[in-house]
């Protein structure tokens, strides 16, 4: 039976960030076990109200280009024994991936800061070799629970494709003092809601890039892996007048959970509260889940294409295929009234939670499934805000 004192205790815990102490102390319930003491709360900013921009308190990027990646703050023992529980942990023993694996040769990695009235988090932004002040495209990339820009860099190789394309690729970087998991606590209603908590701060980030860089305004993407995947929808369903498509990889619908407990259903479930259709038109999105993910519950990836879709009618096509040697998947593309693609689902069958066909310099990569990085590109530079509107 569920004590509610602790269910109440968890949901506290959660909103002041204590991620780890609030699934320990569920994880003791669970077993039987009785209440420990739990962590005193860690101080907080209040939020601001629903729809409200906060005030931008330092909008210079403190960029610096450097030539290695820093490492990472050793965490405690006990952090690392509960995250290897919840499938958390293989980041937190990885040593950090090379420049090489990270940067082409010629292109840039520079560090920028960015604060408002929601905090402050610090960024890594990809410049690409080909960029000489022309507009060109901005990807924002949200990487999952116990990782860093770096090492999410490593394993989708996004540079590497965006060099291609030339595009710039920026990666903000999730505070330990916010969740102490690194996640994005796409899971509270704080950080749900346009203006306030973290959507602030990362379209705060993404506006900054656009004011310091030429940036094609048409053009401005956000993806995610798991709880980044999460914190995508989310800024998707918030900001969808500043980003032209979304890409969303082994995460949730936005909305479906309030507080660690939902959120926990959600994940092992794919339960939780479907969101009412939108007005407008779809934001465009890309859909990849593996249907042997015992983390994020394959079933969620189904969820965000009801959200994405809303009361849209679409005609529908469906293509199978292999990589050769790895993973079968399932391509599901929905086409609006004048057959353009706006959403595409990718199946991957036998695939767990794991970026598909990441390298393996990188944490959560599953190197046999279908390139979701290049398949992802590919489906932003199809879509802009003005190709919406019309």
């Amino acid at each position: 039976m569920l004590n509610q004192d602790i269910i109440r205790e968890a949901t506290r815990l959660t909103r002041s960030g204590q991620l780890v102490e609030a699934t320990s102390l569920l994880q003791r319930m669970l077993r039987g076990e009785k209440e420990r003491d739990a962590t005193a709360p860690m101080s907080g900013q209040p939020a601001l109200a629903a729809g409200r921009e906060p005030q931008t308190i330092d909008a210079k990027a403190n960029a610096a280009e450097t030539r290695r990646p820093r490492r990472a703050a050793q965490p405690a023992v006990d952090i690392a024994k509960h995250l290897h529980g919840l499938g958390l942990g293989g980041a937190l023993r990885r040593a950090p991936p090379s420049m090489a694996d990270i940067v082409p040769d010629g292109a840039k990695f520079v560090e920028g800061v960015y604060a408002n009235a929601a905090g402050s988090r610090a960024y890594r932004l990809f410049i690409p070799s080909g960029y000489h002040g022309q507009p060109i495209p901005l990807v924002i990339m949200l990487h999952g629970c116990t990782q860093s820009p770096e090492d999410f860099a490593a394993g989708t190789r996004m540079n590497f494709i965006a060099e291609e394309q030339t595009c710039f690729v920026a990666y903000p970087a999730q505070r330990a003092e916010a969740n102490q998991a690194k996640c994005w606590n796409w899971f509270r209603p704080a950080d749900q809601q346009r203006g306030t908590g973290e959507p602030a701060l990362i379209a705060g980030i993404t506006r900054q890039i656009m004011r310091d860089y030429s940036v094609n305004p048409e053009r401005v993407y956000v993806a995610g892996l798991s709880a980044g995947a999460a914190a995508a929808a989310i800024m998707g369903s918030t900001y969808g007048d500043l980003y032209a498509a979304i890409g969303i990889h082994s995460g949730l619908a936005c909305g479906v959970a309030s507080d660690l407990p939902s959120a926990l259903m959600a994940m092992k479930q794919g339960g939780g509260p479907e969101a009412p259709p939108s007005d407008g038109p779809p934001v465009p999105t890309i859909v990849f889940h593996g249907d042997r993910d015992a983390t994020v519950h394959s079933k969620n990836g189904a969820r965000i294409v009801r959200q994405s879709i809303g009361g849209s009618r679409t005609k529908i096509k469906v293509h199978r295929g292999r990589v050769p040697g790895g993973h079968a998947y399932t391509r599901t593309v929905h086409a609006d009234a004048g057959g353009r693609g706006i959403l595409e689902h990718w199946e991957i069958h036998g695939a767990g939670h794991a970026w598909s066909g990441g390298s393996p310099a990188g944490s959560y990569t599953d190197s046999d499934g279908p390139d979701a990085t290049r398949e992802m590109l590919r489906f932003f530079l199809e879509h802009s805000l003005q190709r919406r509107r019309d």
